[in-house]
């Protein structure tokens, strides 16, 4: 029978051994006591099972609170836990509830973190994955062998759809491949979403008509889910081909019902992450959650950036890239979306350190407040990455390129 393995970082007071057992048994066939029912052939078939146990340190203090060691030490470990598909099956809200669910709860763990999870091939045949991926959405931008280049709508809200619309044909202009909502408007009191969809999706098609190159509108849905599918049809009849869903907000089940209409690219918005991660003995690893995500069929996903606005460190970014660009058995991928802080300057770093353009390179200053205005930050952006895969460096392809040496000089010292 295929098994589903979590990995995890664990501290306990306990004895490592101790520990690991009392995971796997809380979250499958066992609790606290023996109960009527737990029969050997019971456990054999449905009981969890721990494979690996590699100590790695063993410290003074408690990372979080929980059981008080009586010797002054907690443990620190890598372990490898297995349950049976027979299980959950292919139900991903209680494959979460039984990788996650309580565990952070059990007083024998100072520490826990879900890692990654080893899935069998079965789940790559269940699950179709993301529709568009990487070259879908290359195909729906037109954009090949270079990142695609977007912003974000800002202000973040109290814009007029009208006003927005105007935002947005200047930047369709500018040359850009991607805009989005901002996570924080789905519907304000002076933009309803209809409205704003008919207004900008009229600039979008009138510059598709124009030019050929029909930029990408990421509209934020997320609400419940039956608003969630009018909207979805309501961007699909206005031409649009892409809809944003805050994933932390609208939970497993209402992003895979999205996904599942399979007619619109889903960009996933993962706000709300730190929450999930930023406690390096807490919650939850980028390779284990956005294979989640993956299985609900998200075609693009946050995965921060280079040199950052916030508290997340590159190698951390890195790792978040290639666990996108891994594939899956089905060999479906998603869209690693860099964004935070974001202008030309970090993409030296950022190709060098992952040797890819299957990106979506999200800047809102870095474009927004460009000396040369908007089509000065787009060309910028194209230019940073052209030398960066060219094998300039930052300061060479200041030199030879004058709206990313203007980007150099606004930018560079922060």
């Amino acid at each position: 029978m295929e098994r589903v393995t979590g990995k995890y970082y664990i501290e306990t007071p306990y004895k490592l051994e101790k520990a690991a057992q009392v995971l796997a048994g809380e979250q499958s066939s066992g609790t606290f006591v023996a109960v009527p029912g737990e029969t050997e052939e019971l456990k054999a078939r449905f009981a969890a099972r721990v494979e690996k146990i590699t100590h790695l340190e063993t410290v003074k203090e408690p990372a979080i609170p929980g059981a008080t060691s009586k010797t002054g030490e907690y443990h620190r470990a890598s372990i490898e836990v297995s349950w049976s598909v027979e299980n959950f099956g292919y139900n991903l809200p209680v494959l979460v509830s039984t990788l996650q669910g309580n565990l952070y709860e059990i007083t024998q763990f100072t520490g826990l973190k879900l890692m990654d999870i080893e899935l069998p091939a079965s789940y790559s045949e269940h699950f179709k994955g993301p529709q568009f991926g990487i070259e879908g959405c290359r195909q729906l931008t037109s954009v090949q062998d270079r990142p695609l280049i977007g912003t974000i709508i800002k202000p973040s809200i109290g814009m007029t759809p009208e006003q927005t619309a105007e935002l947005v044909k200047t930047l369709a202009e500018a040359g850009i491949d991607f805009i989005k909502d901002d996570e924080l408007l789905s519907a304000s009191a002076n933009s309803s979403f209809e409205d704003r969809v008919d207004a900008i999706m009229r600039v979008i098609n009138a510059h598709a008509d124009k030019t050929g190159k029909k930029v990408m509108y990421a509209f934020n849905l997320s609400d419940e889910v039956d608003s969630m599918l009018r909207r979805y049809e309501y961007i699909l009849n206005a031409g649009g081909t892409c809809a944003m869903v805050s994933l932390n907000s609208v939970g497993l089940s209402g992003v895979k019902k999205i996904c599942d209409q399979r007619e619109l690219a889903i960009h996933g918005h993962r706000n709300g992450w730190g929450m999930l991660n930023r406690h390096p003995l807490l919650g939850i690893e980028f390779p284990a959650y956005q294979k989640l995500w993956r299985l609900a069929g998200v075609d693009q996903i946050h995965v921060n950036g280079i040199q950052n606005k916030f508290w997340e460190s590159d190698d951390s970014v890195v790792r978040s890239i290639e666990a996108c660009l891994t594939p899956l058995d089905n060999g479906t991928t998603v869209l690693p979306v860099v964004s935070s802080g974001q202008w030309g300057g970090q993409a030296f770093e950022t190709y060098r350190r992952t040797q890819t353009t299957d990106l979506l390179y999200m800047a809102g200053g870095g474009i927004m407040a460009h000396p040369d205005g908007p089509t000065g930050g787009v060309v910028a952006l194209q230019q940073a990455w052209k030398g960066a895969v060219d094998g300039l460096t930052l300061e060479q392809a200041a030199s030879t390129y004058p709206e990313f040496n203007n980007s150099v000089k606004k930018f560079g010292g922060k």
